[in-house]
């Protein structure tokens, strides 16, 4: 991960260490957007109950011994006197985590929240003091750290109300899709997956994966063309996406009076799939924060190598920069660019009979 990525936990942790005016030096904490690079530089103070829809970063709070949950609706309204958070960069998606943040603690607790000064770190600081009345901040790492003592706060319910709702699910594209903001392109169709969708075949057929599959957009396409799809599995490292993703792609087999059985799965497919599948389609991430990680797109080509049976075959779409034709070529006996466009390449990779290099 790139070092910038950990500024933010890290910076948090060191503003907790030093300690906050107001907030306890123990007992129950809640740890919204949570990292462990955060807590395994905090002392066992606290018991942390941590909510993080990101499955590669639960699964490292996991191992770490912490209680995850992928939503917060999942603490039944639980109050906490401590609740950390690191917000993320789209500005909905933040104040509904800062108004959720406020509204899981006590009225003597304290909210902290870190973010970078790249990534709406002063946007964030005026948000919280919007919904509370009173903030204080220190800098470090290139990043601000804000809190507000909610013993001196003068919370506006009305706000608080309406931002805790901002991101909901709600329908994008002429109500041709559901989706919510912080999902990745989540109210547009981004240009590489209408490429790759452009030129998937109509032959696809047997059991199907999508790779990364956001709020479902690719599945959908793929039903709406390829008639012989016996099973399609929806693949997706968010949890946040989970429940569009399972909306989209249930209309579209109602509308379609199509037979495929769809499922949705909280996965990261970077650990492998638990199936076989005959065609796997992807449009992967290749950027953590705002920093290239080719090796997120390789992981997804060597997952899908693993998972496709003899002759089954990868639709990929990808940055035309990003060096993935070595990986394919290792993985798979035959390689086949579609199609190039707008910056973009869709390729297709065949397994051999009997493995990757046949």
């Amino acid at each position: 991960m790139p070092r910038n990525e950990n500024a933010a936990p890290l910076a948090l942790a060191e503003t907790l260490r030093e300690g906050v005016s107001g907030a306890p030096a123990s007992g129950r904490a809640l740890f919204l957007c949570a990292r462990a690079e955060m807590l395994e530089t905090l002392p066992d103070a606290h018991d942390w109950q941590c909510v993080q829809n990101l499955k590669p970063l639960a699964r490292e709070l996991e191992q770490q011994g912490h209680a995850v949950s992928s939503d917060i609706e999942t603490l039944d309204g639980e109050r906490f006197a401590l609740t950390v958070l690191l917000p993320p960069r789209q500005r909905d998606e933040a104040r509904a985590w800062l108004a959720r943040a406020v509204q899981c603690t006590h009225p003597d607790g304290v909210v902290v929240a870190a973010m970078p000064n790249t990534g709406g770190a002063r946007s964030g600081e005026r948000d919280l003091q919007q919904l509370t009345g009173t903030v204080h901040h220190v800098s470090r790492r290139k990043c601000r750290v804000f809190w507000s003592d909610l013993t001196q706060a003068h919370i506006d319910p009305e706000r608080l109300s309406e931002w805790c709702a901002l991101d909901a699910l709600r329908p994008i594209l002429d109500g041709r899709f559901l989706s919510r903001p912080g999902l990745f392109a989540w109210d547009r169709i981004d240009a590489a997956s209408a490429l790759l969708a452009a030129h998937l075949p109509a032959s696809i057929h047997g059991r199907v994966a999508d790779l990364g599959a956001g709020y479902g957009f690719l599945s959908v396409m793929l039903l709406e063309r390829a008639k012989e799809i016996e099973a399609l599995d929806l693949y997706e490292a968010d949890a946040r996406a989970l429940e569009p993703a399972r909306r989209n792609i249930e209309r579209a087999v109602r509308d379609s009076a199509h037979a495929a059985q769809v499922d949705v799965h909280w996965r990261d497919v970077t650990q492998g799939l638990p199936a076989e599948y005959d065609f796997i389609v992807s449009n992967p991430p290749f950027h953590q924060g705002r920093a290239d990680r080719p090796e997120l797109g390789q992981a997804f080509i060597r997952t899908a190598a693993s998972a496709l049976r003899p002759r089954g075959a990868l639709w990929l779409v990808a940055n035309r920069h990003l060096p993935y034709e070595a990986t394919l070529a290792h993985e798979f006996e035959t390689v086949r660019t579609h199609a190039e466009q707008g910056g973009f390449k869709v390729i297709e990779a065949v397994r051999g009979r009997r493995g990757a290099r046949g």
